[in-house]
Formats: structure tokens, C-alpha cells, sequence
């Protein structure tokens, strides 16, 4: 019987195993912002900027590079207005101009279970900003995979009596956000700050710190740490961030056409070890035609107890098919079976994602 399913002899590590990764966005003048974004944060193709351009396009991008005296540097503004601006042509009692990294973005881009990553960036809203009452989210930290409905941390202003900046926490996308931290949103009116936000990237005991420091004078509005959080979901692939203005338009009498300007993106992978490159390499993948089962069975060994999880991509980075996770697997051999049966004929990247790395191989089902 033909085999239906070939390996074809690459293997591809995803991890990085320098002990720092950095990644940095900066705008470098006016024209081409939404090319220069995505060639940092998605180099390979795709398209990580979400705005309203659909609904407004005789008002242009909203997202421009101007020059600011202050930082004496061009910088990014992002353009948000009462109407007829909406959520990407998509919802409409909601409205956004963000950017973000996701499933096309490189590895180091995404968070996953095990890893620490650092995200840094400026930051400067306008004298007399207005939130919503509902939210107006500047920052999130999105899970993708699983329950992901919601953010797990969100940076939130919220029209009150004085308005204010909330630190946000969503353990589960069923539960409402815990308030971590608040403070008066005046104290960054007109003002850059810079924010430092670490995570290290856990289930169960994850490690979560940021810290809000103003520019011009030093002073640190807000710092916070908690080293037992819950840092991804547990059915999560990975965490990532976004940046801009993602507001509610249910109380738009409450809001006003907005600008707010960002600078200096930084996304920093700390923790990646040369022992998780050793461990990650000496982990046995392997798989193999079973035409009884019409599945592929897949023999793998494990050298440190760990999470498993299999899934599939196309060569673009589309993720075409996941399959069943595997809790606290201990050391030694293991199996696991995956149906194929409904993928369309084609190469792929088969994923084997574990606490210390993830491997992935080529594989080609044939007709």
C-alpha cells in the first residue's frame, strides 16, 4: 500500500537558544508605517495592524510616524475617531487601531510555557484624554489557543470620578477582571512614560511585573509584581501583545476623536538556555503511516517531564490543524496517534511544542 505520509528530512527548531532575542520597532519617518510595522513583527508576510480603514478611508491611515520634540524622534500615532471609526469593519459597537504580533510573527515573537519574555515601550496621551466608561484598553497581553477570548493582563483607561489607569487580570475569559493595580490617569497626561512589563510565561506559577515611569522628571507611577499568577491559560499556544486604542462605543457620548503616540517597541526573549537546546534536541520525534487506523502515529521521548502538545502549520505559518494536548508527561517514550484524515493534500509542518522548546518537521500527504 502507498504510504500516505512522507517525512521529509528537515527538522526545524523554533526556539532561540541565545541567552537575549530582542526585537525592536521604531518609526523612522512619514509614509510606509503599516510596511515598516509588519516587516518587524510579521517579516515573513501577513498583516499585524488592525484599524479602522475600512469604515474611514477618506481620512487615510491611522496609524502615521510624525516627529515629536520631546523625544526629538519620529515616533507612531495612532488615529481613533467617534465615528465613523469601528472595529475593523467586523463590530460595531466597538472600535480599534492596534498592532500586534501572531501566529505568521517569528517564534521569538510569541510566548510560550517556559519562556520569559521582556516587552518595553514609550508611550504619551493627550492632555484631557477621555476613556470609556466601559474600557479603553492601551495595551493588552492576548492568549491564542484555547480560551482566548479575552486578555489575560490589560493596561485600562476608564472614565470615573477622577478618571483612571487600571492594571488588569483575567484569569479565565468566564471571570471578570481583578484590578491589580489603578492610578489617576492625569499622571500621564501630556507626558511620555516608559513602560517595562516581564512575564515569566507559566499555567499555574507564572511571574507578572511592570512599571510605569514618567520621562521627564523620573518618577515611577506605577509598579507592580506578583510571582504566582497564572500566565497563560492552560489550553493556550502562546501569549502576545498589542498596542493602541481599543475602545468601547457603548457610552460614545462619553468619548472624543483621539490621538495617542508610541515609540520604541521592544520585544525581549531572557531565559533561553543553551540546557533547553540540549534537552530539546536529545527529545526523539518521529512519525509514521498508520493505514489500519488511517492515523498518524507519532513515537517521541521525553528527557524532562513536560506538557506536550501536537499541531500542524503550513509552510506561510497558518495554522492548519491542533490536536490533543498531553498534561505532565514524565521522562522516558511515549506514543501518540493523529487523525489527518480531512487535511487536503500538501506539505506541512508538524509541531511537537513542549516546556522546553518546540520541534517541527516537514511532511508531505499525498494524494
Amino acid at each position: 500500500m502507498k504510504n500516505k505520509y512522507l517525512i521529509i528530512p528537515t527538522i526545524i527548531i523554533f526556539t532561540s537558544f541565545t541567552l537575549k532575542s530582542q526585537t525592536l520597532l521604531e518609526a523612522n519617518g512619514p509614509g510606509n508605517t503599516y510596511e515598516l510595522i509588519n516587516s518587524i513583527f510579521a517579516p515573513n508576510g501577513g498583516n499585524v495592524v488592525e484599524t479602522p480603514d475600512c469604515a474611514h478611508p477618506e481620512f487615510g491611515r491611522h496609524i502615521a510616524e510624525v516627529w515629536d520634540e520631546d523625544l526629538q524622534k519620529y515616533v507612531f500615532e495612532f488615529y481613533i475617531h467617534v465615528t465613523p471609526d469601528n472595529d475593523r469593519c467586523i463590530n460595531f459597537d466597538r472600535q480599534r487601531v492596534e498592532i500586534k504580533t501572531y501566529e505568521p510573527s517569528p517564534e521569538n515573537l510569541k510566548g510560550t510555557s517556559g519562556e520569559t519574555v521582556v516587552y518595553k515601550w514609550f508611550f504619551k496621551i493627550p492632555t484631557g484624554f477621555q476613556p470609556s466608561s466601559n474600557f479603553t484598553h492601551l495595551h493588552q497581553i492576548k492568549p491564542v489557543g484555547g480560551d482566548e477570548d479575552t486578555p489575560i493582563f490589560a493596561l485600562t483607561a476608564r472614565k470615573g470620578n477622577p478618571n483612571r489607569l487600571e492594571l488588569n487580570y483575567y484569569e479565565s475569559s468566564n471571570q471578570s477582571a481583578i484590578k491589580l493595580k489603578t492610578i489617576y490617569l492625569s499622571w500621564l497626561e501630556n507626558s511620555w512614560v516608559e513602560v517595562t512589563e516581564r512575564i515569566k510565561i507559566d499555567p499555574e506559577n507564572g511571574n507578572y511585573a511592570i512599571t510605569i515611569k514618567r520621562i521627564n522628571d523620573g518618577i515611577v507611577l506605577l509598579d507592580y509584581e506578583n510571582q504566582h499568577l497564572l500566565t497563560i491559560r492552560p489550553d493556550n499556544n502562546f501569549i502576545r501583545p498589542k498596542w493602541g486604542i481599543y475602545r468601547s462605543l457603548l457610552s460614545s457620548q462619553d468619548l472624543r476623536d483621539e490621538s495617542v503616540r508610541f515609540a520604541d517597541f521592544s520585544i525581549e526573549e531572557v531565559n533561553s538556555t543553551a540546557l533547553n537546546k540540549t534537552i530539546l534536541e536529545n527529545s526523539n520525534f518521529s512519525f509514521f503511516n498508520d493505514s489500519k487506523n488511517k492515523k498518524l502515529k507519532v513515537n517521541f521521548t521525553l528527557n524532562q517531564p513536560s506538557d506536550v502538545a501536537f499541531s500542524c502549520m503550513l509552510l506561510n505559518g497558518q495554522r492548519a490543524k491542533e490536536f490533543s494536548s498531553y498534561k505532565n508527561l514524565p521522562v522516558g517514550e511515549h506514543q501518540a496517534y493523529l487523525d489527518f484524515g480531512n487535511m487536503l493534500p500538501g506539505i506541512y509542518l508538524l509541531s511537537m511544542k513542549t516546556s522546553y522548546g518546540v520541534i517541527s518537521k516537514k511532511m508531505l500527504i499525498q494524494p
